[in-house]
């Protein structure tokens, strides 16, 4: 099977679905991307995102139930599929071999 390459964005927003086990959305993803990176991040950012990676058959999504909380709207919940979970594993293993060939990855910057 020819692989699907994910930008950086996309695996870990793909990695953020994973963690949240059936209860990411999209304002949830965002503020644990945010949490866990720091980074300065909109709503839309995260969406397109979530929009690509459904595209792409690595997550799938379905309407909640409506809350107060909400007003009534319904939240958009994502969950990785078998194709998205298995994506993330072989981006896992690859990095992992180059991390394992690094024999002294603190000096190589230091020498720069």
């Amino acid at each position: 099977m020819k692989r699907t390459y994910l930008g950086e964005f996309e695996e870990i927003v793909l990695l953020a679905v994973a963690v949240m086990q059936g209860e990411a959305y999209g304002v949830a993803v965002m503020h644990d991307i945010v949490e866990q990176t720091g980074r300065d991040l909109r709503l839309n950012q995260v969406h397109s995102a979530l929009h690509r990676l459904e595209e792409k058959g690595m997550v799938k999504s379905r309407l909640g139930e409506p809350t107060a909380e909400r007003g009534g709207k319904r939240k958009r919940l994502f969950v990785v599929t078998a194709y998205g979970e298995r994506t993330l594993q072989e981006i896992h293993h690859v990095r992992l071999n180059f991390w394992d060939k690094l024999t002294n990855p603190f000096k190589l910057a230091a020498d720069l």
